[in-house]
Formats: C-alpha cells, structure tokens, sequence
C-alpha cells in the first residue's frame, strides 16, 4: 500500500486493519501567546477515552522533538525519532496515517517528520477526528500494542531549511511564506522577544489553507490562495514558517495538495529567528 500525502475519512474507513498500515493519533493544543507557559498541550487522554480503531498515540510536544533544544518544538534527531517509530510498530514498509483533532497542523508536523527521515509513505486524514467522529465512523478504547519494527533515518535535506540557510538567502531565489496569524506577521503579537516577520516574506494564515470544517481546500483554491502570495509553477523555491515549525508543515503539506513539488520548512521558525538579535526583520 502507498499513500499520497491526504486520505479522506471515505478512504480509511475502507481500510481500518489493512495489513502494514499504522494509524497515529497525534492529537494536542497550543495555548494562546498571552497565557502563561506551558503553551504546548498533548491529548493524551482524550485517545485513551476514545480514538480510531488500532490507533497508537503519539505526544508531539516531548516524543518527536528535540528536549535539549530550548525552542522545544524543534525535531527530534534521528536516533530519537527512530527509537519512537520502532515502538509504535512503524517501519520502513509501513503505511502511515496521521490524525489531530487541530486542522490538520499536529498531524502534519508528523507526516513533515517522517518524510524528512527519509519515509514517504504517509499521509494526514483530512479533516482528522473532528470529522471522523461527525460522521459516526467506529472508534474503540482497547491501547494496541504492536511488535517493534525497524525503521532506518534517512534525512532528506531538502524538507529542512536552518536560519543560516534562510539568511543566505534572503531575497534571493527563495519564496517566503510565514502561516502564522495576520496580528503575529504585522508585530501585533509575538512568542519570541522581538516582533515582526521574516524580511520578504508574505503571510498566508494557515486557516485560509482549510475549510470551515477543517478540511483541506481543493488544488484549485489552494493554487489560487498560493498565487495570491506570489507563488506558481515556476517559482524556484517555497520556505514555509510560523512559530516552531509546526504549522508551517502544514503550509508544506498543503503545497503538495496544490500539485507542487519543490518546499521546505524552517524549523526554527519566529522563535529562534525572531530571539536572535543579530537576525533582520520587517
């Protein structure tokens, strides 16, 4: 089995079991800037109160991500996120099917992740447990528990993009897209000690990329909403980033929802560029 990059709740229905395939629930929230830290939340125990059938869990806060980076949302190196795929049952052949109850941005983070590592063989539910359960779709309580698998990091550079890249950069054959709120591009509001955006670059709220029920807009409207931030066919290259990253992998999955191929993600993203003083800003 082979997936592209979104399956529709149709899809999975119709193939709940199916062999070399794992489902991830990926569920959680982040706390508005204003609130006091923690800002960033697992669901752990909505799954544990009810998930989608042979669904294992995965806590996007602490499991994928990188507990010596301060930022805390950076991704976890190769040896860690190998070690958290393995436990799940997830390997180099397995089909992986990423769900959040957040629009798509947890699980999304997580289809980035694997396909940085080298797995390509993963996709988002589109519209994720919200619409699942709407439509009354199974779902169970029963916590699997699958054989460790072997899965080998592969890292395909061309997903990341650092701050020295992107610096390098800087209004040359590089398009930048920062997915964050109009008020956090204009300077209104900021999770990092400076204010502003990316020098170039164009705000594209990631909720403009989904409906009003959370699912993905059609090819044609995202290339229309793409264009209108200045990007087609022909642009050389897409940097997509918000606040640490996660959002952003939403702006890349829905890039490949729009039929194009090249992008990237910055991962460090407004909270490493926009804490360091010797980086510009607009």
């Amino acid at each position: 089995m082979s997936v592209s990059h979104l399956v529709s709740t149709e899809w999975l229905a119709e193939h709940l079991g199916a062999p070399n395939m794992r489902i991830v629930d990926i569920r959680g929230h982040v706390a508005p800037a204003s609130d006091p830290p923690p800002h960033y939340f697992n669901h752990h125990g909505a799954y544990q109160q009810a998930h989608i059938p042979g669904a294992v869990f995965v806590d996007w806060v602490h499991a994928i991500t990188d507990p010596e980076d301060p930022r805390h949302a950076q991704i976890a190196k190769p040896e860690r996120f190998a070690h958290v795929m393995r436990d799940l049952g997830i390997g180099d052949d397995t089909t992986v099917i990423a769900y959040d109850d957040a629009r798509g941005m947890f699980a999304a983070r997580l289809w980035w992740a694997l396909n940085f590592y080298g797995h390509t063989d993963a996709a988002v539910l589109d519209g994720g447990w919200d619409k699942w359960s709407a439509e009354g779709r199974p779902v169970e309580t029963t916590i699997p528990i699958y054989p460790p698998a072997v899965f080998n990091p592969r890292i395909n550079q061309a997903l990341y993009r650092s701050s020295d890249q992107v610096l390098s950069q800087l209004h040359a054959d590089q398009h930048l897209i920062d997915v964050r709120t109009p008020d956090e591009f204009a300077g209104l509001a900021s999770r990092a000690p400076r204010k502003g955006h990316l020098p170039g670059a164009v705000n594209l709220p990631r909720i403009e990329l989904t409906d009003a029920n959370g699912t993905m807009l059609a090819p044609e409207l995202l290339r229309e909403r793409f264009a209108q931030a200045g990007v087609t066919g022909e642009t050389p290259h897409v940097v997509f980033y918000c606040n640490a990253g996660v959002s952003a992998s939403y702006g890349l999955l829905a890039y490949r929802g729009a039929g194009f191929d090249n992008g990237s993600v910055y991962d460090g993203s407004w909270k490493e560029w926009g804490s360091d003083e010797s980086k510009p800003i607009e």
